[in-house]
């Protein structure tokens, strides 16, 4: 005999009033007067349900999904893709007052109490992983060497990643496979004809990399992740889950739109 209460909702109500929850930022009381269960019941079905969802990881075609950033270089690596990184910020609530890691919270960029994922795409802006979060004062490319980044790429097979300034640097540790905007050599009374190389250049790597912005933008749609009010040990499953569910739709559209 089992011991613990019993499930007042089925699974596949469990998995609907988390799907509602992450797309909508449904309240735990909204979801309980929909189902006519106690708010309790709604809050142990999410936190059931939220890490299954994390842990699928993202599909990138039927039957084939990348769940470890490792497994994401081998792909582009067999396939010969090019892959997209960049950094996004998601609001989350002031960490209480006396707690010794309040300020790692706050975000250089925004001055905002936020946490850091690495988003990766593909070319096409199919989001591929989405990394745990950091604190929101974490730089872009420490985020990056802390998830073990440099190792794969400088160990692994040979691609191409497109990345924003925030990276710079990392193109010499990976044996070049990291590449970033043209640095500017030239800080003051640069020549006409450098400035508009240099501009020229900038805009090229900004039009293949704008993709990845696509990708943030449609997982920033899902309101769980627009700002997160929930405690933020959950927010890492979070994010995962919702690029987990992106993903199926974005392989599911382009599967279908595909020519018979």
């Amino acid at each position: 005999m089992g011991a613990g209460a019993k499930h007042r909702l089925v699974f596949v109500d469990r998995l609907l009033a988390t799907l509602v929850h992450l797309r909508h930022a449904a309240t735990h009381d909204v979801l309980a007067c929909w189902f006519g269960v106690d708010r309790s019941t709604i809050t142990r079905a999410i936190a059931e349900v939220r890490p299954l969802l994390a842990e699928r990881g993202c599909t990138v075609s039927p039957g084939v999904r990348l769940r470890t950033l490792a497994e994401v270089v081998d792909h582009l690596g067999a396939n010969g893709k090019t892959g997209i990184i960049d950094g996004t910020e998601i609001r989350v609530r002031r960490p209480a007052a006396g707690r010794k890691d309040r300020d790692r919270f706050i975000s250089g960029k925004t001055k905002q109490n936020a946490v850091k994922t690495m988003v990766f795409t593909d070319g096409d802006g199919r989001v591929l992983f989405c990394s745990p979060t950091r604190p929101g004062s974490c730089a872009d490319i420490t985020h990056a060497r802390q998830s073990g980044l440099v190792t794969l790429l400088a160990d692994g097979p040979a691609v191409e990643i497109l990345a924003d300034a925030g990276y710079q640097g990392l193109g010499a540790q990976t044996g070049g496979r990291v590449i970033t905007p043209p640095h500017r050599k030239f800080k003051k009374n640069a020549p006409d004809w450098y400035e508009e190389i240099h501009e020229r250049q900038r805009k090229a790597h900004s039009s293949r990399r704008i993709r990845v912005e696509h990708g943030i933008a449609h997982l920033k749609n899902w309101r769980a992740l627009a700002r997160h009010l929930g405690r933020r040990e959950h927010i890492s499953d979070t994010v995962q889950a919702v690029a987990g569910l992106l993903s199926h739709q974005q392989t599911a559209d382009l599967t279908s739109a595909r020519p018979m």
